[in-house]
């Protein structure tokens, strides 16, 4: 069946990586100048919007744990890191259509690039 050579696992490592940076900026950085500065919010939008930022921050949060499960079972995580890659696909476009498009660069096209190393099997 599928592998896991090195380069799918370095993409979705940092995919994996990047989940947890969003998730310090939502839950722990949303109203301090580093969340500000992220996001492009005011600090009163911010403040108001502190509670919603971290229940998101949380999702990405298991987004990346399930990168993480599927990357410890390895060739066996090959579904699960499948599963939770399509549902930053889905929650990247989703975001880039309804909020900032720059999300799909930063959030869909490097799950896409890692699904396709995996079918590849690069």
């Amino acid at each position: 069946m599928f592998t896991y050579p090195i380069i799918s696992s370095l993409v979705i490592g940092l995919i994996a990586l990047l989940h947890i940076y969003i998730l310090v900026l939502e839950m722990f950085l949303w109203d301090k100048p580093a969340g500000l500065k992220a996001f492009g919010h005011s600090q009163e939008m911010a403040s108001h919007s502190k509670v919603l930022a971290a229940n998101q921050g949380l999702y990405n949060g298991f987004l990346a744990a399930g990168l993480c499960w599927g990357l410890y079972l390895g060739e066996s995580g090959f579904a699960i890191n499948v599963f939770f890659l399509s549902c930053i696909v889905i929650a990247g476009i989703y975001g880039g259509l309804t909020a900032k498009f720059k999300i799909i660069y930063i959030q869909a096209v490097p799950a896409i690039l890692a699904l396709a190393l995996l079918y590849i099997g690069l």
